[in-house]
């Protein structure tokens, strides 16, 4: 039944930047592992008489990301207040943008698609809520009758977080899993957030409905939408997405509309859950921030952050096709991360310096065939660039070992090579062999290797052997 449906797929990406104060103060944005509501001032807490001051780091990041993904940076842009009340909204507002974002358009490839971007725009993010089951004791110290508390953080508050969305081009999980990947790994590249999802430094949203053909022929998008919040891994997003999908598709095909709400996903039993329900679009009361200037964002610093944009992974990887020869699978193995695509060049320039084979030694290195900390992360990072040259040259010698070969004369290969092709014991697989069976080669290879003894290059034996066919 699901070839009757198309999923009609958008996302949101909301991204803290690694700046090292927040949005409109100068307290410290990084909050992750510090105590609750240490890294606060009057502006976090949105007391009255506190003023904002906008972040100009932050501003010239987003720009970045804007420039990186093809984005059209404008000239004139604002901040908002987005009225609501939620208890991590100090101020009954939050600071973000509306009809005027730093960044409009954009779009990211993918496998299955181009997706493009609707807008990208900066805010400020919420305090954070903490709900928690108090001991006996701490209900006595607290001084309050119920085991079930929510506790505030405000450290988070105010932290510069950057929101992508895109068009609803998104049509299967495995596609908005694919793009999600894309975007983080682009934003690792500029180094404008460690997107650490485990952190909270990257949340995921998807909206989701899915398509009849009737609609489609008619050019109509569904009348309905569904949004998931908070998803915090690609894994969560592709199972829910899909969660989503057949559940849509069962009550469409009983001639019905899902419900347009908000669900959140629970994991470890597999299902999505209504949270709230979203009838109508909700009014935010979007307003001009009275207390921030408007921006203007002058040509000559577009151009100036223009001109600090890294090689992104996709010019990485072909870089790497096209100049060292590598497979496209190991191409993208050492473009995963912007600091292994710079150890891994210096990797290859040493292979190609010493004449070596550079496809086998990055075989030998991606298929962990030698004990390296290269292709690792998280490793690399606490690492000097004297102890990162050490490990190269190690790893070198490591294949270099590996690859080495006893010095066998090709005479007494195909010697051995004889003796195995009339071995009566093998015949069966022999006459298999000159019979055009090519997978039993690699049998007879492997016989040919065991008798001589040494260790031999297996390309120089199944050429030798090639020739006695």
């Amino acid at each position: 039944m699901k070839n009757k449906y198309t999923p009609i797929i958008g996302l949101e990406i909301h991204v803290e930047l690694n700046t090292k104060s927040k949005m409109f103060c100068g307290c410290p944005a990084n909050h992750f592992g510090v105590e609750p509501n240490t890294q606060v001032c009057p502006v976090c807490y949105g007391l009255p008489g506190a003023l904002p001051i906008a972040n100009e780091e932050a501003i010239r990041r987003t720009i970045k990301i804007g420039l990186a993904l093809d984005a059209a940076i404008a000239s004139h842009s604002k901040f908002d207040r987005k009225n609501y009340f939620y208890p991590d909204l100090p101020k009954g507002y939050q600071i973000s943008q509306y009809d005027e974002p730093l960044c409009e358009g954009g779009e990211i490839d993918t496998s299955f698609g181009s997706v493009r971007l609707t807008r990208i725009h900066l805010e400020e993010d919420t305090a954070k809520i903490a709900h928690i089951k108090l001991t006996d004791e701490q209900k006595r110290e607290a001084g309050v009758d119920n085991n079930q508390v929510s506790l505030i953080d405000f450290n988070r508050s105010g932290v510069p977080l950057v929101e992508i969305v895109t068009e609803a081009d998104i049509h299967s999980a495995a596609q908005a899993r694919e793009f999600a990947k894309k975007l983080v790994q682009i934003l690792r590249y500029l180094d404008v957030s460690d997107c650490d999802m485990e952190k909270g430094a990257l949340r995921l949203e998807a909206n989701i409905s899915v398509q009849t053909q009737a609609e489609a022929a008619a050019g109509q998008l569904p009348p309905y939408k569904v949004e998931i919040k908070n998803l915090n891994s690609f894994r969560f997003l592709e199972r829910a997405i899909n969660f989503e999908i057949d559940r849509h598709i069962q009550i469409r095909d009983k001639g019905k509309l899902p419900s347009q709400e908000t669900r959140g996903w629970n994991d470890s039993q597999g299902y999505t859950y209504s949270q709230r329900s979203k009838e109508e679009a909700e009014d935010y009361r979007y307003f001009p921030d009275p207390d921030l200037p408007e921006l203007k964002i002058s040509a000559q610093m577009i151009e100036t952050i223009a001109q600090e944009l890294p090689s992104l992974p996709d010019q990485v990887k072909a870089q790497l096709i096209t100049d060292y020869g590598l497979s496209d699978q190991n191409a993208e193995v050492l473009t995963s991360d912007r600091q292994v695509a710079e150890v891994g060049f210096q990797f290859l320039d040493q292979l190609k310096k010493q004449k070596l084979d550079i496809q086998a030694g990055v075989n030998a290195l991606v298929n962990k065939k030698v004990v390296s900390w290269l292709l690792e992360p998280a490793v690399l990072v606490e690492k000097s660039e004297q102890e990162i040259q050490t490990e190269i040259v190690k790893t070198i010698e490591q294949i270099k070992s590996h690859y080495s070969f006893d010095k066998v004369a090709e005479t007494d290969i195909d010697q051995v090579i004889k003796e195995v092709l009339s071995d009566k014991q093998l015949s069966t697989a022999v006459n298999s062999w000159r019979d055009g069976e090519d997978k039993i080669a690699g049998f007879l290879i492997g016989q040919v290797m065991h008798r001589i003894g040494k260790k031999v290059d297996a390309k120089i034996v199944a050429n030798r052997l090639q020739q006695q066919r």
